[in-house]
């Protein structure tokens, strides 16, 4: 799986962080998010689904390898 974060889409909602703490952060200073795993381990991808299909923005986008 890779993962892409639309940062410039991001409304720093928080909700991929909840999801998947692993794959994802968020900035200290506006609380945009912060990828950090593009290619995260198997055993994350079903929360990584999770992050991407309850981000509001749809700035996550997901490519299933």
């Amino acid at each position: 799986m890779r993962v892409t974060l639309h940062q410039d889409k991001c409304v720093a909602s928080g909700q991929c962080v909840l999801a998947a703490q692993d794959v994802f952060d968020q900035r200290d200073e506006d609380g945009v998010a912060v990828l950090l795993d593009d290619n995260p381990p198997a055993e994350a991808h079903d929360d990584v689904r999770h992050a991407a299909a309850v981000c509001p923005a749809l700035a996550i986008t997901l490519a299933e390898s």
